[in-house]
């Protein structure tokens, strides 16, 4: 036994070696897309492209394979969900794919999405995708060639899927999403025609942007996200970087004449980093130490931002102190016109500032049109038309411009195809968690209402956040709600939370 546990050790130093590399070009991407000075782009995409490069030399290593091989057949995989055993067998699923990627299309594929990501943001701001479109060609060309590399059984946007939704494929995700939206379009059509509408010139108004970072700081801290272990910047498009233990960076951008872009972004960017302060700092490097899926950890993003953030009682707490903070805007304004003025729905372009309702269509509008990408049935050049023509299929509106439609996103410049379709479903796992945890914390609602944000954080914290990898996301969601995964909680929240706003 002592053999197996000193290679158990070796195993898991040599991926802690290889996670250190990573968290180091965590950190030049985290600064590339925050502080550095565009000029530095190439110089950059050089950094993080010898340090990919030397990740995947690391952790191809035989001798990885070897210890593999050996451990798989010891005591320690006994116990199917034992710490042991989980982390040999994540390791031997990511070691399996990354053999198959030679080292240089690693370094190519990062060179190109750093250099991409720089280009997409000019093009955004100058309104130019021709600008982008030999960046997106070649992303395209190279995310292809890393499914080639995977393989797979059907179809090539799987082998791209399983790096954010392990197990998944596009038949099993597009039949969930398909379920979802026959159920989700009527009440979309239920509300839109609605006579009911809120007055949203309440959050349109003036709001400085200093104390919208100041109020969104506070909420942060106030559900949980510890600033002594993280911090909060300005970007072009918001994201969370988990970078290492005691280092998790969220970032937003304000809009001045609109209240919930960057507070709700904050939210959101907050969920993701609780996630990441949440996961247990002795098994950092190791899956036990990782998030499970991106669909999971999209699932406490959207939780805190909507389920929580948008909440009635939530805005018991801090409608008087956002009244406070902002007494130009919210003079004389209603508890109940504010709360019915941030949960509008109504079709909208920008992905990141939808409501909780029509949210899911911007997804299945991208989940299509990707996937349409890798099986040469779209032409990357004809992704404007294509965008513009589904859109208005989708939303009965035309975007103005490129930056309100085909150029929103930043993912496609960053090669992350396979990834938008864990947004729904972290919509959908997010509101079954929320369900288990009102029934296990009967005054959630109460709690809220005066403040008190710990108590849900910490069932998420034992329920999700630290088995790091110990379930996958299927198997979590079973073993946390008692169920297989189901749209229908969604689909009840929405009804019952839109049902009253709208009078539907």
């Amino acid at each position: 036994m002592a053999k197996y546990d000193e290679q158990y050790k070796e195993l898991l130093n040599r991926c802690k070696e290889v996670n250190t590399i990573g968290s180091c070009a965590g950190l030049l991407g985290w600064d590339e897309r925050t502080y550095m000075p565009r000029a530095g782009a190439a110089s950059r995409a050089t950094q993080i492209s010898y340090l990919s490069g030397l990740a995947h030399e690391k952790f191809v290593d035989p001798r990885i394979g070897e210890l593999l091989a050996e451990l798989e057949q010891s005591p320690l995989v006994k116990e199917q969900f034992s710490d042991t055993a989980v982390n040999i067998r994540e390791i031997r699923h990511d070691y399996d794919k990354s053999v198959k990627v030679p080292k240089e299309l690693v370094e190519e594929l990062s060179h190109t999405r750093t250099m991409a990501q720089g280009i997409w943001a000019e093009a955004r701001k100058e309104l130019n995708f021709p600008k982008f479109l030999p960046w997106l060609e070649k992303i395209i060309k190279l995310d292809l060639r890393l499914a080639d590399c995977y393989g797979y059984k059907k179809d090539p946007y799987d082998a791209l899927l399983d790096n954010y939704e392990p197990g998944a494929t596009f038949e099993t995700i597009g039949k969930v999403l398909a379920d979802f939206r026959k159920d989700l379009v009527p009440i979309v059509a239920a509300i839109i025609d609605s006579p009911k509408k809120p007055n949203i010139s309440i959050i349109e108004r003036d709001y400085p942007v200093e104390r919208q970072a100041m109020f969104g700081q506070s909420a942060a801290a106030a559900i949980g996200f510890d600033f002594s272990a993280g911090r909060l910047d300005i970007t072009t498009h918001p994201f969370c970087s988990g970078i290492a233990p005691g280092d998790t960076r969220i970032t937003t951008r304000y809009n001045p004449r609109h209240f919930g872009q960057a507070f709700f972004g904050i939210l959101h960017e907050t969920g993701h980093g609780i996630y990441d302060q949440g996961l247990k700092h002795e098994h950092w490097g190791a899956p036990l130490g990782d998030s499970v899926s991106l669909g999971i950890h999209e699932s406490q993003s959207r939780m805190w931002e909507n389920l929580v953030g948008r909440s009635r009682s939530f805005w018991r707490h801090f409608f008087p102190r956002a009244q406070q903070m902002f007494p130009e805007a919210l003079q004389g304004v209603k508890f109940d016109d504010f709360y019915f003025a941030i949960n509008d729905v109504r079709p909208s372009y920008i992905r990141v500032e939808a409501d909780e309702v029509t949210y899911n269509v911007h997804i299945i509008l991208r989940f299509e049109i990707e996937h349409a990408f890798l099986n040469g049935e779209v032409k990357p050049s004809e992704l404007p038309g294509l965008w513009n023509e589904k859109f208005k299929q989708f939303f009965g509106i035309t975007p103005r411009n490129d930056a309100e439609g085909c150029l929103q996103d930043v993912h496609w410049s960053m090669g992350y195809i396979g990834y938008f379709p864990t947004y729904t479903l972290g919509n959908l796992y997010s509101a079954q968690f929320f369900a288990k945890a009102k029934q296990d914390i009967k005054d959630l609602d109460e709690q809220f209402a005066r403040g008190e944000f710990l108590q849900l954080k910490k069932w998420l914290n034992t329920n999700i956040h630290e088995h790091g990898k110990r379930y996958r996301a299927e198997k979590l969601v079973e073993v946390v709600t008692g169920k297989p995964l189901s749209h229908q909680p969604l689909i009840d929240y929405l009804k019952s939370k839109f049902g009253e706003l709208y009078g539907i």
